[in-house]
């Protein structure tokens, strides 16, 4: 499981405590993954690796290695609109066939009125950084189209956030 924006790193270990069952793989920008470090070596947990710095701009920093499985929460909403591009063009590289990508935070769809909390936080966003907000749903469902994933749920949360998965077509053996 490769996490994308680890953040402080304690959704890596509350997760890994949850999950013995799958090796976790937090990372974040460069320069940014001391409290990620710090958390995990305080948990002492098996299943959770040192984490990586990867700039989802400079694909020289991306893992070579393959994933089963791919989490990104609350972060698309905080990155650039080519971070975007990029963590999507990271998932076409890194994510096995058959493998699900997970992401969490707001979203905008076409068919219905942004939330006024969100139309509020989008606002907030955009006055830290007018590079980020709130992303429309569409645009990041194309993107994830162009890498092979079809989505497989859409799922409302609280405080107007969306669990969104695909999983990434391809090959997969037959069973009898």
């Amino acid at each position: 499981m490769l996490e994308i924006g680890s953040g402080t790193g304690q959704h890596a270990v509350w997760l890994s405590e949850r999950l013995p069952q799958l090796v976790w793989q937090p990372s974040d920008q460069p320069g940014a993954t001391a409290s990620i470090e710090a958390w995990r070596r305080h948990s002492g947990l098996k299943n959770l690796r040192k984490p990586l710095e990867i700039d989802l701009l400079d694909a020289a920093t991306w893992p070579q290695a393959s994933c089963d499985a791919l989490v990104c929460i609350n972060t698309v909403h905080i990155i650039c609109w080519e971070g975007v591009k990029g963590l999507f063009d990271l998932v076409g590289r890194v994510l096995k066939p058959g493998g699900l990508l997970y992401l969490y935070g707001p979203f905008r769809y076409a068919d219905r009125e942004l939330e006024p909390s969100n139309e509020q936080f989008d606002l907030w966003l955009k006055q830290r950084d007018p590079n980020s907000g709130v992303r429309d749903f569409e645009a990041v469902a194309e993107l994830a189209s162009s890498v092979g994933l079809s989505l497989q749920g859409d799922v409302a949360m609280p405080a107007n956030n969306r669990s969104l998965w695909w999983k990434k077509q391809g090959f997969q053996a037959c069973s009898d």
